[in-house]
C-alpha cells in the first residue's frame, strides 16, 4: 500500500528503468541540472533572408550536457524567433537526443517589468536632498504601477514620488534576452547541436542605379541588396543567402512582443552574390562571410551590367472611357510620357534575374556632373524579359485630345471620330506611340494613320513629329460594352 504520490512516483519509476523505459522530468525537478549555451559556443551561422521581412536562421553550436534529462537554457537567439518553428537536430547521430519539452522565454527584464513584478514587496526609494547634498533612503511597498508606481511609505500612499528605486534582486521570471529553454534527453555528455528557426524582422530589398549615355542609347546598370536587421540578435561570420520570389506564408496575429526601434548603420561591399535557381524562387549566395548586426542596415554588391542597350520611348496615353460619351475636347497640352525599355538578356549585357526593386536613373549634363532624371518600381523579372522604367513627363513634347463626333448606334453601341494632336517643340524630331485602350468590342472604320492591334482592348499609333512641328491624327472608331 502506497501512502504518499512521492511513493507512487518513486515506484513507478524504478518500474520503468527496470523495463528501459524513459519518463520525462519536469523542468522545476532538473533545475540543479540546469545548462546555458549561448552564441560563444556557435561553430557556424547562417542566415537566409526573404524579400517578405522574415528570415530563417540556422546555427551549430557544440554544447556540454549530461547523460540522461538535462534543462538546457539555448540563449542569444532572435527576439523576434517564431518557437513553433524551431527545429533541433543532433549532428552526433540518429537517437543521440530527444527533446522532450520547450519553453520560450520572453518576458525580458525593463523598469517597468521589475516594477510590475515587485508589486505586494519592499523596495527602496533614494531621493536627492539638496541641502545636505546626499540621497535620503525611504522603504517603501509597491502597491500598484498602473499609469505609474503607486507606493506606501510609512502611514502614507502617494505616487509621483522623485527618487530612483532599488530592487534586493531580480525575479527569476525575467531575463535579460530571449531564451529557448528544453528539456533534453542525452546520451552523451557532449552534443554539437544544429538549431534552425523562423524570425521576423529580417528583410532585404533590391536597388539599382542606372547610368545612361548621351545618346539615349545605352547604360550601366548596378544592383544593390540593402538588408536591415531587426530581429534581436546579431550574426558574425554568417553565411548569408537572399530569396527573391513571394513565398507563400500563413498570416498570424503578432505576439505582442517587444519592438525595436533601429538605429540605422549604412556599410557599402564589392562582394558579388552567386545566383541559382532554387524551387520556384531564385537563391542569391554572399560569396564570403558577412557579419549582420542588430538594428544595422547593410549595402552589398549585387549584380553589374555594362553597356546595357536601352531605348527611349514617348507614349501619349488614351483612357477607356472617352469613347462611352459625348465630351468635345477632352485633354489639352496633356504632357507625353518618358519612358525607358531594355532587354534583359546576355547578349544585351544582362540576362539575370531581377528581383523587384527601385530603378534610378542618372545622366550626365554638359558640364559632366551625373544628374537624377527619374525613379520607377520594377517587379521580380526573369532573364530574357523586357523592362520598362517611368522616367516622368516630357517638357516640350505635348498633345490635344478632341471628339470631333459622337453618335449613339444602340444603347451599347456608339461612334465616334478622334482627333489627336501632337506638338514638338525640342530642335530634333520626335517619335510619339499613341496608345488607346478601349473598354470593349471595336473597330476602327477610318483612320489617317496606320493603327496597330496590340490585343483585343488596345491598339496604337506610331508617329514621326518634326522638329517644333505637329501632327495631327485622326480616326473614327466603333464600340460596343455589352
Amino acid at each position: 500500500m502506497y501512502n504518499t504520490h512521492a511513493d507512487v512516483t518513486r515506484v513507478t519509476r524504478a518500474l520503468a528503468m527496470a523495463l528501459g523505459l524513459t519518463i520525462p522530468l519536469p523542468l522545476t525537478a532538473v533545475a540543479q541540472q540546469q545548462l546555458q549555451s549561448t552564441a560563444e559556443g556557435r561553430e557556424s551561422v547562417a542566415i537566409t533572408v526573404y524579400n517578405q521581412n522574415f528570415g530563417l536562421v540556422r546555427e551549430v553550436r557544440d554544447v556540454t550536457l549530461t547523460r540522461g534529462q538535462v534543462a538546457l537554457e539555448f540563449r542569444d537567439v532572435a527576439a523576434e524567433i517564431q518557437p513553433e518553428t524551431v527545429h533541433i537536430k543532433s549532428l552526433g547521430g540518429a537517437g543521440m537526443l530527444r527533446v522532450l519539452e520547450q519553453n520560450y522565454q520572453f518576458d525580458l527584464l525593463s523598469p517597468q517589468k521589475l516594477l510590475e513584478k515587485y508589486v505586494g514587496r519592499m523596495v527602496k526609494v533614494y531621493r536627492y536632498n539638496e541641502r545636505t547634498g546626499r540621497d535620503e533612503e525611504y522603504v517603501a511597498e509597491v502597491l500598484s504601477v498602473n499609469n505609474g508606481p503607486i507606493l506606501r511609505i510609512g502611514d502614507e500612499i502617494t505616487f509621483n514620488f522623485p527618487g530612483r528605486f532599488s530592487f534586493p534582486e531580480i525575479p527569476e521570471n525575467l531575463i535579460a534576452k530571449p531564451t529557448l529553454v528544453w528539456l533534453l534527453d542525452s546520451r552523451r555528455p557532449r552534443q554539437r547541436l544544429e538549431v534552425s528557426y523562423l524570425t521576423g524582422n529580417l528583410n532585404w530589398k533590391a536597388d539599382y542605379v542606372f547610368v545612361i549615355d548621351e545618346a539615349d542609347t545605352k547604360g550601366d546598370l548596378t544592383g544593390w541588396v540593402t538588408l536591415s536587421n531587426q530581429s534581436g540578435a546579431t550574426y558574425e561570420n554568417a553565411q548569408l543567402k537572399l530569396v527573391a520570389g513571394e513565398v507563400q506564408r500563413v498570416t498570424q496575429q503578432p505576439r505582442g512582443r517587444m519592438m525595436v526601434e533601429a538605429a540605422r548603420a549604412m556599410e557599402a561591399d564589392a562582394a558579388q552574390f552567386q545566383e541559382e535557381s532554387f524551387f520556384e524562387y531564385h537563391l542569391y549566395t554572399l560569396q564570403r562571410p558577412t557579419t549582420l548586426r542588430q538594428n544595422e542596415q547593410k549595402q552589398v554588391t549585387l549584380l553589374e551590367g555594362t553597356g546595357v542597350g536601352i531605348t527611349k520611348r514617348l507614349i501619349f496615353y488614351g483612357f477607356p472611357y472617352y469613347y462611352r460619351g459625348s465630351y468635345g475636347q477632352v485633354m489639352a497640352n496633356q504632357k507625353v510620357g518618358v519612358y525607358l525599355d531594355f532587354q534583359n538578356t546576355e547578349e544585351n549585357n544582362l540576362g539575370v534575374p531581377l528581383p523587384k526593386g527601385i530603378v534610378r536613373v542618372y545622366k550626365a549634363d554638359r558640364a559632366g556632373s551625373q544628374q537624377f532624371i527619374g525613379e520607377d518600381q520594377i517587379d521580380h523579372t526573369p532573364r530574357d524579359e523586357r523592362v520598362r522604367i517611368k522616367m516622368g513627363e516630357a517638357f516640350d513634347v505635348v498633345g490635344d485630345r478632341r471628339q470631333m463626333e459622337y453618335r449613339v448606334v444602340s444603347s451599347c453601341v456608339s461612334e465616334s471620330t478622334w482627333e489627336v494632336t501632337l506638338r514638338n517643340h525640342k530642335d530634333e524630331d520626335a517619335e510619339v506611340q499613341i496608345v488607346e485602350p478601349v473598354g470593349g468590342d471595336w473597330e476602327i472604320l477610318s483612320s489617317s494613320h496606320t493603327p496597330q492591334r496590340v490585343d483585343s482592348r488596345t491598339f496604337t499609333f506610331t508617329v514621326d513629329v518634326p522638329s517644333r512641328g505637329e501632327v495631327t491624327v485622326e480616326y473614327r472608331i466603333r464600340v460596343r460594352w455589352c
